[in-house]
Formats: C-alpha cells, sequence, structure tokens
C-alpha cells in the first residue's frame, strides 16, 4: 500500500495530532498509521522499509513520476557512473533521459556512456547529454520542455555548481522551480551532491543529511527521496551497498 506522503511528513502530521487532541506520540502516530490503512505505526514502518530497493537494478523501479532524489557521496565512489546506468536502464525501457553536467565534458560522458552501453540495440536519441556552462534550473526547464514526457529522468551533475554563476538564482529557488516542473510534467529528477570534507574524518563511517556540503544553504526536505553513500572503509565503492533512507 503506497503512503500518501513520506514517513517525515506522516510523523510531522503525529507531531501536531499530538498537541491538537493533547494525545501520547504513539497514540498519534497510531492514529495516523490507520489513516493510511494500516493497523498502527511499527506496521507501517515496517512496511515501509520493507519497499527499498535492495539492488541498484531495483532503484529506478523504486522512482515515482514527480520525485526529486538526491544522491550524496563521498569522492570516486561511483555516483556519476551509476547515474549514467540509470540513464541506460531508463532507456532500455524507451524513456527518455537527459544528463545534465557542470562537471564532466561532453566527450568523457558519451565515452562512459558508450562503454555501459555496449552493442546492446539502445536507442541512443532517447538519451541527452548536455555539458553546457550555461546549466541552471531555467536552462534545464526550456530544454526538456519540448520532449519530457512521464517517467522521463533528469540527471543533474552536480547540485552545488547551479548557481556558480552570479547571474544564476540561488540553488535553494532552482531546486524549487525543478520541484514544481517534476510534479507538473511527471518526470524524476536526481542532483548529485558533493559531501563535506569534515565527513571524511576518522570515526565518522557513515553520511548523514548534515555531511551535505551547503556553500549556499537550501533545505534537505525538498527531496523526497535521498541516498547517502559512503563509508571510510570503502564498502559502498559499488551501488549496490547503497544506504537508502526514503524520507
Amino acid at each position: 500500500m503506497k503512503l500518501s506522503a513520506p514517513v517525515h511528513e506522516l510523523k510531522s502530521r503525529a507531531k501536531s495530532l499530538k498537541y491538537s487532541q493533547s494525545i501520547t506520540m504513539l497514540a498519534a502516530l497510531d492514529r495516523i498509521a490507520i489513516d493510511e490503512g494500516y493497523s498502527s505505526w511499527s506496521l507501517l514502518q515496517s512496511r515501509a522499509s520493507s519497499s527499498l530497493p535492495a539492488s541498484d537494478e531495483e532503484i529506478l523501479a523504486y522512482l515515482n513520476p514527480g520525485d526529486l532524489m538526491l544522491l550524496a557521496s563521498r569522492p570516486k565512489l561511483g555516483k556519476t557512473v551509476f547515474t549514467l546506468q540509470l540513464l541506460v536502464q531508463a532507456a532500455r525501457q524507451g524513456r527518455r533521459a537527459y544528463f545534465f553536467s557542470l562537471d564532466f565534458t561532453l566527450t568523457d560522458c558519451r565515452a562512459r556512456l558508450n562503454s555501459m552501453a555496449g552493442n546492446s540495440d539502445l536507442d541512443s536519441r532517447l538519451i541527452t547529454l548536455d555539458c553546457s556552462d550555461d546549466i541552471s534550473a531555467e536552462y534545464i526547464i526550456n530544454t526538456t520542455n519540448s520532449s519530457i514526457q512521464t517517467d522521463s529522468l533528469i540527471v543533474i551533475d552536480y547540485l552545488q555548481l547551479l548557481d556558480q554563476k552570479r547571474s544564476n538564482p540561488p540553488v535553494q529557488l532552482q531546486i524549487e522551480a525543478l520541484k514544481k516542473y517534476a510534479r507538473e510534467r511527471g518526470c524524476i529528477v536526481i542532483f548529485l551532491c558533493q559531501v563535506a570534507r569534515s565527513s571524511e574524518s576518522e570515526g565518522h563511517p557513515q553520511l548523514e543529511v548534515g555531511d551535505i556540503r551547503m556553500p549556499n544553504r537550501f533545505d534537505p526536505g525538498l527531496f523526497n527521496k535521498v541516498v547517502l553513500v559512503g563509508d571510510k572503509s570503502k564498502r559502498f565503492v559499488q551501488p549496490t551497498h547503497f544506504e537508502i533512507h526514503s524520507f
């Protein structure tokens, strides 16, 4: 059974209910769970956790029209390669896929994509690679508007570079614009994201949302799905080992 909102939003509803009805938090959580079709909050949480993808092959199916996903990792853990693999997977399903990069060159992106596609019958016309220096939310919307379809995939590499030009709006406003666009057109937007250098310190093996690098502040709550990848011992090198959080 699909939830009406992410788990963290349901918890916020329960908190409001607790104060308005003068009941315990547990009772409020159970009431929210009943409204969602579950007999208790513990059962809702259990079912929500079991629906998370177990491998990289399942992640594309985990994404719904209108989703905004944040994928953050430490350097050299393969987040760019992983998202290019998602583009290939989407194109093999006949879906439009777009990769906007402010970090890689077009030649490098094409080489990586060609090595993944191999000699398959992949329709390369379904995949758009764009490495323009002008990439921003407005640029992405204008570029994809005439060809975007429900379930199309947009990958942005990467979040912290969207407002590197002074003429571009703050990154928060750009995320909000793309969130609105995703909901209106039913596409899926994935933002690759850097993490703070301090997250690589001794005794800090796993990433948290607080480790995301924010040279210009933005609200992580804008994203309804978040993938955090990071381990000092490099256990998360392969996408199948991604630590996945559904917000």
